[in-house]
């Protein structure tokens, strides 16, 4: 009998990791013989644990914090939607050994919006909170989508600049800092920092919320993020994390790898 398929998911930490369990239902389903690890890997380790692992027959690998945009630089070739994050969170050696980075965050993003929770994108008005990797690697599949507005709210507003400047390109992208939302309401709020996971939230003012805003977390937790916690608490009635992104993407990585689309819904109906 032939050895199952290698893949894994490299970070640092990584033992929170839920991407085995997501993989090992998708093989199920699907059929598909492969094996699926999560393995920790420090950042002075990355490049040598990614060429070790492939030599060893590796397919594939999955890339999670911190090595998102580390990995970036090691790779043979980069998908157009793994250049434009900056990140690469998909890889695959491919039959000359080559190394392909992908990035499937952004399509996870949207399908998980659109298809799963029927958010209307179209002509929407988007913030989202925090200017690091995670909003790079979303902000080019939320412009697809054609909203009315875009803005980058940050901390540091030069940096939400320098982000909206990046992707000038692509349409009207608007950057402030936290103090310059209140008031200013939106259909859909991303947040996409990673506060509150350590400690208190940055000062979003609740104003922004309206009873019909939704708002997402790119983060996930077993219990509310204290980012959905502080949006339930002002009136938020569609408050979500992002464990629907987080199985939309894994979905893409695998549809890139095997070659066919595993169904998401009985996998999103097993988390939390």
């Amino acid at each position: 009998m032939a050895k199952p398929d290698r893949y894994a998911v490299i970070g640092h930490p990584i033992a929170h990791s839920k991407s085995p369990i997501i993989h090992q239902l998708f093989a199920q389903q699907t059929g598909e013989a492969i094996s699926y690890e999560a393995i920790d890997v420090p950042a002075d380790e990355l490049a040598e644990m990614i060429s070790e692992f492939m030599a060893e027959d590796g397919c594939g690998l999955n890339v999670t914090v911190p090595h998102k945009q580390n990995a970036l630089v090691l790779m043979d070739t980069l998908t157009d939607r793994a250049k434009l994050a900056g990140a690469v969170n998909t890889i695959t050696r491919g039959d000359d050994d080559k190394l392909q980075g992908d990035n499937t965050d952004g399509i996870g993003l949207i399908a998980d919006l659109r298809e799963n929770l029927n958010v209307e994108l179209i002509d929407s008005s988007i913030l989202i909170l925090g200017a690091g990797g995670a909003t790079r690697g979303i902000v080019p599949p939320l412009m697809e989508q054609k909203p009315a507005e875009l803005i980058i709210a940050n901390r540091t507003v030069d940096k939400a600049q320098a982000l909206s400047n990046a992707f000038v390109d692509l349409g009207n992208i608007d950057a402030c800092g936290f103090d310059n939302l209140n008031n200013r309401q939106f259909h859909l709020i991303i947040n996409a920092t990673s506060a509150g996971l350590e400690g208190e939230l940055p000062p979003f003012p609740s104003s922004m919320l309206s009873p019909d805003t939704v708002c997402y977390d790119l983060s996930y937790s077993m219990r509310d993020t204290p980012f959905i916690s502080w949006a339930k608490q002002h009136g938020c009635k569609q408050a979500y994390q992002g464990w629907g992104m987080l199985v939309e993407q894994a979905a893409e990585s695998f549809a890139i790898w095997r070659g066919l689309r595993p169904e998401t819904a009985e996998v999103r109906a097993r988390l939390p």
